[in-house]
């Protein structure tokens, strides 16, 4: 067994880029299933708009957006 991955054998090479390449196949399919089904409707994604900037009394600085 070598200590260093340079002086390592092709199987172990080969094992490194197997676990790795299963690895990003979890990481893609978790993330095309973690979408939540509640956002969604019968016409398809729901349209999020985004709320006016709040006035606060007291104030005197320009609001930032």
């Amino acid at each position: 067994m070598h200590p260093t991955l340079r002086r390592a054998g092709s199987t172990t090479h080969l094992k490194i880029v197997l676990v790795s390449l299963v690895a990003a196949i979890v990481v893609v399919v978790v993330g095309f299933n973690a979408r939540t089904t509640s956002f969604y409707t019968a016409d398809g994604p729901a349209v999020v708009k985004a709320k006016p900037a709040a006035d606060y009394a007291g104030q005197q600085r320009a609001t930032v957006r």
